[in-house]
């Protein structure tokens, strides 16, 4: 076999291989915003995230987890900045 086939398909496998991580990152990714009064079945939470900032005002955060049924979700919500805590 000659190696420039060989390194031309090692190339495209990996390509192949990197484009269906991200769909798959890219379909799991589709965060619901929140509502009141919306159920929220969490089993495990995976991670609270939200944009750092040195003032005290509310911000967009996001929280992906494990709901009841095993699947993986994640919402986004508004809520005071951590920044709030330490102001008085």
């Amino acid at each position: 076999m000659n190696m420039r086939t060989l390194l031309v398909t090692a190339a495209l496998a990996c390509t192949a291989f990197t484009a269906l991580a991200q769909a798959n990152d890219t379909a799991s990714s589709q965060a619901v915003p929140y509502h009141y009064g919306m159920p929220l079945h969490v089993a495990k939470v995976i991670s609270l995230n939200e944009p750092s900032t040195l003032e005290c005002k509310v911000v967009t955060a996001d929280m992906k987890y494990i709901d009841a049924s095993g699947k993986p979700a994640e919402i986004t919500y508004r809520k005071l900045s951590d920044a709030c805590s330490y102001q008085n």
